[in-house]
C-alpha cells in the first residue's frame, strides 16, 4: 500500500495506516533522518488517544505510553543501538511481543529480530512538506 501526503495531513495518514492494518500491532517505521519517524508515531498516538506526552525515547530506548483503558503503547527508538543483543538487554522483544501497540524507529538495526507479523512502513520525503509511505508485511 501507498499513501502519498502532506506533513498538515498526518492524523489522516495514521488514521489510513491503522485502518489498513487492523488487527497489527507492531510498526517498524524505516526513513532518513527528518522523514518523519517520530512526528507519525506522535499522530498514531493521537489517533489511539495516547494521554500525556509523548517524545522521542532516542536516550532511553523504549517509552511507554498510556492509551485507551490504560494499555501500554510502546514507542522505541533504536538509533543508538549498535548490536542486537544490546536490544534484547533493553526490553525491546517484551514490548515487540507484547501484544500491544509498538512503533519502532530505526528498525534496520535489529531486524533479525523482526517476526512476519510487522507491519513495515517506509517513509521517504518527496517535497519540503510531503512524504510518501509504503506500507509492507
Amino acid at each position: 500500500m501507498t499513501r502519498d501526503f502532506q506533513l498538515n495531513d498526518l492524523g489522516e495518514t495514521a488514521r489510513w495506516l491503522l485502518e489498513n492494518t487492523a488487527g497489527s500491532r507492531c510498526f517498524a517505521l524505516y526513513g532518513e533522518m527528518g522523514a518523519g519517524k517520530t512526528t507519525l508515531v506522535h499522530a498514531l498516538c493521537a489517533v489511539l488517544h495516547v494521554r500525556g506526552n509523548v517524545s522521542s525515547p532516542t536516550f532511553s530506548i523504549i517509552q511507554e505510553y498510556a492509551g485507551d483503558q490504560n494499555q501500554p503503547v510502546y514507542h522505541l527508538d533504536l538509533y543508538r543501538i549498535s548490536q542486537e543483543a544490546e536490544a534484547v538487554a533493553a526490553g525491546v522483544l517484551d514490548c515487540i511481543d507484547s501484544g500491544e501497540y509498538c512503533f519502532i524507529e530505526w528498525p534496520e538495526r535489529i531486524e533479525g529480530l523482526l517476526g512476519p507479523d510487522v507491519v513495515r512502513c517506509q517513509l521517504t520525503v518527496t517535497g519540503e512538506q510531503s512524504r510518501r509511505l509504503v506500507v509492507s508485511r
